[in-house]
């Protein structure tokens, strides 16, 4: 069945049990699938409402749909995942990460710019239409929240999740993640460029209250590094 995206909650009338789509989605309903009355789809708005519903009307640009079952807080979970990461010098990489985290279930990412960092531009609505487009054929119902990229010393200023970590090759004291991380607890995971962190981040992270660790003997990349993170975090809670 189809999934579409409400990324205007005034598309939702809760009055007369509809959802008018607009825009792409509309679009994507009438002249890509060819979608037609009486037709079953659902929908989200990304914040944890999910609505099944059935086609009342479809036009070029706009679609009508009439709310069969409403779900509230589908698949929420007692946690929330946040990774704060450098982007890739290769954009792909980065964007694979932005796909694959989607799929897998995170809750918010936050682009970091470090001292090693060679990406400090990204085109932010690609990125969310990337992020959009994976929680539709992953049917999610949450929409994992992009940040604007940060500096660094901006992004450490505003934590608020309660476990904090850091992911870098300096040395070897680092803790080991799986051991670390507190089952049920928020957690940021802050992972750095190609070019790894250097002294003085990790120090102003761990003066933030960060501890620094490792998820495994193997060097990984960066985009990698993020995902076994995100991983990490969803084994210690099922």
């Amino acid at each position: 069945m189809h999934l579409f995206y409400i990324e205007n909650p005034q598309w939702i009338n809760r009055k007369s049990g509809h959802i008018l789509l607009q825009g792409e989605e509309a679009k994507h309903a009438s002249k890509v699938l060819r979608l037609s009355v009486s037709d079953k789809v659902q929908a989200t708005d990304g914040l944890g409402n999910w609505f099944e519903c059935t086609i009342d009307d479809v036009q070029k640009k706009q679609c009508l749909l009439k709310i069969d079952e409403h779900i509230s807080e589908k698949g929420k979970r007692n946690y929330k995942i946040h990774i704060a990461v450098a982007p890739t010098k290769n954009i792909k990489r980065f964007e694979w990460f932005l796909e694959k985290a989607t799929e897998m279930g995170i809750d918010e990412i936050t682009p970091i710019i470090t001292k090693h960092s060679e990406r400090k531009v990204l085109k932010q609505e690609r990125s969310n239409t990337i992020i959009t487009s994976a929680m539709k054929q992953s049917l999610k119902a949450y929409h994992p929240i992009l940040n604007e990229a940060k500096s660094y010393t901006t992004f450490l200023e505003n934590i608020k999740e309660e476990e904090l970590y850091i992911a870098h090759l300096i040395d070897e004291t680092q803790k080991d993640l799986k051991q670390e991380y507190k089952k049920g607890k928020d957690v940021c995971i802050l992972i750095g460029p190609e070019g790894d962190f250097n002294d003085e981040e990790v120090t102003l992270a761990q003066n933030k209250g960060f501890i620094a660790v490792k998820m495994g003997i193997e060097r990984l990349r960066t985009e990698t590094a993020a995902m076994v993170a995100c991983n990490t975090i969803h084994f210690i809670n099922d």
